[in-house]
């Protein structure tokens, strides 16, 4: 009896990307996150589940044609809208058959390696032309490790280029693992206070820099900072000072990236029915940014702003 392919959850996948990493690329979005950032931009790929969004502005007042048809009973009435309990709702998208305003839309799609491949093959005249290749992301693409590994793997063995955008919150072992196929690391450091990096994504940061470490040791693959700059939470002169020293001590970092906070997810929150935290911050300048760039230039690293 042949067994079944094995699925992974994706959320979206991306083409003709060109910050994932060098060359022309296809970002694979992945599924569920360990960490919970309060400015995340991708919060549809928090959880592992498949979710529904639901767009009140382009709902029908009283139309109601979704509530009969949710299975789970997870769809009611609203004063002239809906509502939705994602704790019943199962992401069957029986409702958005229904919403033809596409105001119900599902998050997530169950695939296998192999329709993930078909998807990635598409592009490799670009790949081979640019220099770029693969980027698996998220959300985590460990939090699904054995298919991360699987995609990453076949990839390799196709001889397309990979690489990882990771948190680094996980095992050793399982990301050791990923990193047997995998040519790139995009690793992201939030904050260097433990205690500050757990208020801001839920979690302590000693696995994260712990694992960083272990990653610069070795000459392959290549490793690849990534800084977030919330203006006002991480980009204190003692933050970035400690950052500095950190990096300084890495024996194998050829880059930092700066990446400037952003708005461009904001909208999501409301879709998923949650609420935006950092409602008031803004995005960094350019000249603010470009600050912060000069500060950690003064405590001894050069780092790449990324836009």
């Amino acid at each position: 009896m042949e067994s079944r392919p094995q699925k992974g959850v994706i959320v979206k996948i991306q083409r003709f990307s060109i910050q994932d990493g060098p060359g022309i690329r296809t970002t694979v979005f992945f599924k569920g996150c360990f960490l919970r950032c309060l400015w995340c931009s991708n919060p549809e790929t928090q959880e592992p589940r498949i979710e529904m969004e639901y767009s009140k502005e382009k709902c029908i007042p009283q139309c109601y044609e979704c509530v009969g048809r949710c299975g789970a009973e997870a769809i009611s009435k609203d004063g002239e809208y809906i509502a939705i309990d994602r704790k019943k709702c199962s992401g069957c998208g029986r409702c958005v058959k229904v919403c033809y305003r596409k105001a119900l839309t599902v998050v997530g799609e169950g695939m296998d390696v192999a329709e993930v491949l078909n998807e990635i093959e598409k592009d490799r005249p670009f790949y081979e032309k640019s220099g770029g290749g693969v980027t698996l992301s998220g959300g985590e693409p460990l939090y699904q490790h054995r298919f991360a590994v699987q995609v990453l793997k076949q990839c390799k063995e196709r001889g397309i280029s990979t690489a990882l955008d990771t948190t680094g919150y996980v095992e050793w072992d399982i990301l050791k693992n990923a990193l047997e196929y995998t040519d790139m690391v995009l690793y992201d450091i939030k904050h260097l206070d433990p205690k500050e990096h757990k208020k801001l994504t839920g979690v302590s940061n000693d696995i994260i820099l712990e694992n960083a470490r272990r990653i610069s040791e070795k000459s392959f693959p290549i490793l690849i900072l990534r800084i977030p700059v919330l203006p006002g939470i991480n980009d204190d002169p003692k933050n970035l000072e400690k950052l500095a020293q950190f990096a300084r001590s890495l024996p194998n970092l050829p880059a930092i990236h700066l990446l400037p906070y952003h708005r461009l997810g904001v909208f999501k929150y409301a879709r998923l029915g949650r609420e935006y935290i950092l409602k008031n911050m803004q995005p960094p300048t350019r000249d603010y940014i470009h600050r912060v760039a000069e500060l950690l230039e003064k405590f001894g690293i050069k780092p790449l702003v990324v836009t």
